[in-house]
């Protein structure tokens, strides 16, 4: 079946089930078949997803899914877009659009629009479902779908133009929209990795399913320059309908403004906006414990969170033994975002670049109000499963008739966007406590975290810096600080053991920064331990 390491793990030159254009030829007379127009505005998308809203939800007539079921992993890797019938592929704009195909694990069609202006008016015409679109096998069951069956997904192809042209845009994407509401983009190492979602409905609830809602339709407007993309999209799912805008930019990262409109149709348990999901498996924090032979495996590593009141916080992922839901309670936060910092091949040893896996931060547009950024980890056992989910949730409950006006930015990139003046954390390891040549206690954890750089570069010979420490139960024991020996400036390390609180069962939270003379060096490390 489809698993996650063949979605991601060949990167820019060959995402999503090996669905690459063809080499170019002579074949420009190719032309994609388009419907009659009608008129579109974004005001007018706006009004059609709250008219949906008040209705009950109707999924759109099914295609046939014997020939859906028959389209499986082999049979899908052998249908390629031919690039030749490519969405602008001469212009206008730098980046030509392809399509993906319908098969057994994207069973739901999504139909593609292209804008135009004509004496002003801006009108839509529907992309045609073709099969000779695509390069497939004579006996391949797609020749059974109808035309007009829409579409799995969309990518953006790299730059066709000139000195942008650094790859073949034929064989290269750098943004793709495929299954659900899910969309990923690379960053400037050139590797997909995470992903974003429309809307998050009802993760890791105890008392009922998460819901997928689907972006149904999309409209490309034909693009004014040469390195920004507008996209709109229509989203639906029982719960909820809304109307989305994307303005994406391709430079040395990918960039997308975002502005969504959403109407629920009925209650929601954890509203998930603008969420991130990613894949962690292990790290350096409890090692591979002989379970694989590579030393780190997860496109991120942790969660930044920089707070409406400015602080900077850094906790790091979690693979744990049962689904585990944290919440960062926040007003207006000014970020957040699942990142990838260790940049270090030899921590991976793998092939497909884990070290070159994106990161990807949210800016907030505009005031959030009240609310809270939650994480959510779920537990794994391979690299295949996204496990890992963060995102918005206002304050206030998620009831029928509500809506929500949101804008925010995506960074796909390798930092985060906005590093401030404290140091990073940048590794947490953990082992069994007390010490060398003694008897070593019972269930007592050692903890060493390093934080790198910013002000602790400033710290003057001699002196140490300070480790706060806090923990929601359990005590604290040989406490330290020591400069990392590795003549990086600026690199220091806490350690510090662990004991905890005689027969609690339930997740110890933890809080360390390192000070001096009462001033800040570092953003808060955060951590959540669960005993034994």
């Amino acid at each position: 079946m489809l698993d996650r390491r063949s979605f991601v793990s060949s990167g820019a030159a060959a995402f999503a089930l090996g669905l690459l254009g063809r080499p170019a030829s002579a074949q420009n007379a190719k032309a994609l078949q388009l419907s009659q127009p009608r008129p579109f505005s974004w005001d007018g998308l706006v009004a059609d997803a709250q008219a949906l809203a008040g209705r009950p939800y109707a999924q759109e007539n099914r295609l046939p899914k014997d020939v859906l079921e028959r389209i499986d992993y082999d049979a899908h890797g052998k249908i390629r877009f031919d690039t030749d019938y490519a969405l602008f592929k001469d212009g206008p704009g730098a980046f030509p659009v392809t399509f993906f195909h319908l098969g057994r694990f994207f069973q739901v069609p999504v139909h593609m629009h292209v804008l135009e202006n004509a004496g002003g008016d801006v009108f839509s015409r529907e992309i045609v479902y073709d099969s000779a679109y695509f390069d497939m096998p004579a006996d391949s069951p797609a020749k059974q779908l109808p035309d007009g069956a829409g579409f799995a997904g969309f990518r953006f192809q790299e730059s066709r133009l000139g000195d942008q042209a650094k790859l073949d845009w034929r064989k290269n994407d750098w943004v793709a929209f495929l299954g659900a509401s899910y969309f990923r983009a690379i960053g400037e190492l050139y590797q997909y990795g995470l992903s974003a979602r429309g809307i998050a409905l009802d993760v890791a609830l105890p008392d009922r399913p998460e819901e997928f809602p689907t972006f149904t339709r999309f409209w490309f407007e034909p693009p004014k320059d040469d390195t920004t993309v507008v996209v709109y999209a229509l989203l639906e799912g029982p719960s909820v309908t809304g109307a989305f805008r994307f303005v994406m930019q391709r430079k040395a990262a990918v960039i997308m403004d975002i502005e969504q409109r959403l109407f629920l149709r009925r209650d929601v348990g954890r509203l998930g906006l603008v969420p991130l999901t990613s894949m962690y498996w292990y790290s350096e924090t409890l090692g591979a414990r002989g379970i694989d032979w590579r030393p780190e495996v997860h496109d991120s590593d942790g969660l930044a969170l920089w707070t409406g009141g400015g602080e900077r916080i850094w906790r790091p992922l979690n693979n744990p033994a049962v689904t585990r839901a944290s919440q960062f309670n926040d007003r207006a936060p000014k970020g957040f975002g699942l990142l990838q910092r260790d940049r270090a091949f030899d921590h991976y040893q793998d092939g497909v670049m884990y070290d070159k896996r994106p990161s990807l931060w949210v800016e907030p547009l505009g005031d959030w109000g009240d609310g809270s950024v939650q994480l959510i980890e779920i537990p794994t056992d391979d690299e295949i499963h996204d496990n890992i989910v963060a995102f918005w949730v206002p304050a206030a409950p998620a009831t029928k008739g509500s809506s929500y006006s949101l804008r925010y930015r995506l960074y796909w990139q390798a930092e985060e966007p906005f590093p401030g003046p404290l140091a990073r954390c940048v590794a947490t390891r953990i082992g069994r406590g007390g010490q060398p040549g003694q008897p070593r206690p019972q269930g007592v954890r050692k903890f060493m975290v390093e934080f790198v750089g910013g002000t602790l570069k400033d710290i003057p010979f001699g002196v140490k810096p300070e480790a706060v420490l806090t923990a929601s139960s359990g005590s604290f024991s040989y406490v330290f600080t020591e400069a990392v020996p590795n003549g990086v400036p600026g690199h220091w390390r806490a350690q510090f053991d662990f004991t905890p609180a005689p027969g609690n069962n339930e997740p110890v939270d933890m809080r360390l920064y390192l000070r001096n003379g009462g001033v800040t060096l570092t953003e808060t490390w955060l951590y959540q331990l669960q005993p034994g």
